[in-house]
């Protein structure tokens, strides 16, 4: 598993010595558990049955959404979306703020 970037190596399957592979794991869990928290919050647990902690050959935390449905994925999506529109205005009404207290002098005007 590698993405555009080549960020994400393989998985552990064979480990090596010197790797901090439980340190990345036990990232991983706690990530796998909020999230699993926050899907059961919405009544989607059942939606991502296969959600598991990770780690990859270089120790690096993975969380593994597991096999879903293409409509698990699109509520997924859906999710995210709504949420970076509920931070938008948020981020729009403090930066005049901001602003504001950067450069007083045009607070003025």
């Amino acid at each position: 598993m590698t993405d555009r970037r080549g960020v994400v190596a393989k998985r552990a399957e064979n480990l090596m010595p010197g790797v901090p592979y439980v340190r990345g794991w036990a990232q991983a869990r706690r990530s796998a558990d909020t999230l699993a928290s926050e899907l059961t919050a919405l009544g989607l647990e059942s939606d991502f049955p296969g959600l598991t902690a990770d780690v990859n050959v270089s120790g690096d935390s993975l969380v593994r959404l597991g096999i879903i449905r293409p409509e698990a994925a699109l509520i997924l999506a859906e999710l995210i979306v709504s949420g970076l529109a509920a931070e938008m205005p948020m981020e729009t009404e403090t930066l005049p703020q901001e602003a504001r207290r950067a450069c007083p002098s045009r607070s003025a005007v």
